[in-house]
């Protein structure tokens, strides 16, 4: 110890004055003193990330319906605001988007479930065959069985379904009760997309005066970004789901691959899912196309679904997703994975537009120039978003 650190540990143990020392901060290195600092700093920042997602997960059956009735009024919002551009009442527009597209998504329904019902029965016929051929295909294959042995495999199966029956009761009532909490929820976010359509601008304001006044207009600008990058984020999605939905689906309907139309609606539905969500629809295809037409037919429809996703990677999600929501890749799977393992499907399917609003609204936080909140509408911000980016703004991605 040297002379000078000798002499400050003597001050601090005999201080002018008398008494015991109580300050020993210069001691400490400095550098543990700012490792100290962001530690403690650190821990309450994952302690109220660890609150928010309890809450979350707690309120799910909550969450998940207002999280759903946001995503459809992002989507329905352009032509509410267009109807009240042609001077139609809001409230009459919002009653006339909302019931167009109850319409649309029930007349889609109904034609994907009379298409299923069609052609579940060639379906269930190809499906027989298939399975006689590989039942003469385990007799006189490599394997050899005799039918004894198959029969006998048959009947364990049957045994072991009969000795599980309580608990395949079980999950029917589990099933049941999950249908149940569907329809409850469907409800909750029709009502919600009501008021968002009818009324989302006063609602937003309302909930902005929660705001310190000195930030309230930042805030205020931050969320309409926000929900400006929600907007196109949806659009994007739709038109990518679309283009992999028909492009898929005309490739089945080209090999006569059976349930062609549920299909490419599987299709559509999972590319709501970026990057993952259509590669599992596409999967499903693969595997009826196996089990309907054979392992030729399964080996074309994976080459179409191999394609399709190729276009949509490299062509459709940096045009539209890269300039509508200006995220990087990883932060896409990370984002799903994240949601995946928090919440499911809900979660995979929320976590990439929750990624987006939060960009878009910390981005417009940290922006310097003050702006008039007035000033910024969602749609607006939308389609330049949806414009090309001659300045090159795209590069600046998280």
């Amino acid at each position: 110890m040297t002379r000078a650190t000798k002499n400050r540990v003597a001050g601090l143990k005999h201080p002018a004055g008398g008494g015991a020392a109580t300050d020993v901060t210069e001691l400490v290195p400095r550098g543990l003193r700012v490792a100290a600092a962001l530690a403690w700093r650190f821990l309450f920042v994952i302690g109220a990330v660890y609150v928010i997602l309890w809450l979350i997960n707690y309120f799910f059956h909550l969450v998940l319906p207002v999280a759903v009735a946001l995503m459809l009024a992002a989507l329905m919002a352009p032509a509410v605001d267009r109807l009240v551009h042609w001077r139609v009442p809001r409230s009459a527009a919002a009653a006339l988007v909302l019931i167009g597209g109850i319409a649309v998504v029930g007349g889609v329904l109904t034609f994907v479930i009379i298409q299923f019902i069609a052609g579940l029965p060639e379906l269930q016929d190809q499906v027989a065959n298939s399975l006689e051929q590989i039942r003469q295909w385990l007799i006189t294959g490599p394997l050899h069985l005799t039918g004894d042995q198959l029969t006998n495999f048959v009947n364990s199966s049957i045994n072991t379904i009969k000795e599980n029956q309580a608990a395949i009761t079980s999950g029917a009532l589990t099933t049941a009760a999950t249908i149940g909490e569907v329809l409850t929820g469907f409800l909750l976010t029709l009502f919600t997309l009501i008021f968002f359509l009818y009324d989302g601008r006063t609602i937003w304001r309302w909930v902005t005066r929660g705001v310190p006044l000195r930030v309230r207009d930042r805030v205020d600008v931050a969320g309409r970004r926000g929900f400006a990058a929600l907007v196109s984020y949806v659009r994007a999605t739709v038109l990518v789901a679309l283009f992999d939905a028909v492009g898929i689906g005309i490739g089945l309907w080209i090999l006569g691959v059976p349930l062609v139309v549920p299909l490419a609606a599987l299709v559509f539905l999972g590319a709501f899912i970026p990057i993952i969500g259509a590669v599992l629809a596409g999967t499903v295809a693969v595997l009826v196309a196996l089990v309907a037409n054979g392992f030729i037919t399964a080996l074309v429809v994976l080459a179409i679904i191999v394609g399709v996703m190729q276009i949509e990677g490299h062509v459709l999600q940096p045009l539209l997703l890269g300039r509508a929501v200006k995220l990087h890749p990883l932060a896409v799977v990370v984002a799903i994975a994240a949601g995946l393992i928090a919440a499911g499907i809900a979660g995979a399917l929320l976590a990439v537009p929750l990624l987006a609003i939060i960009n878009a609204g910390v981005k417009s936080l940290l922006h310097d120039a003050p702006v008039d909140p007035e000033r910024i509408d969602p749609i607006e911000d939308a389609d330049e978003a949806a414009e090309p980016d001659p300045a090159g703004e795209g590069a600046d991605r998280p």
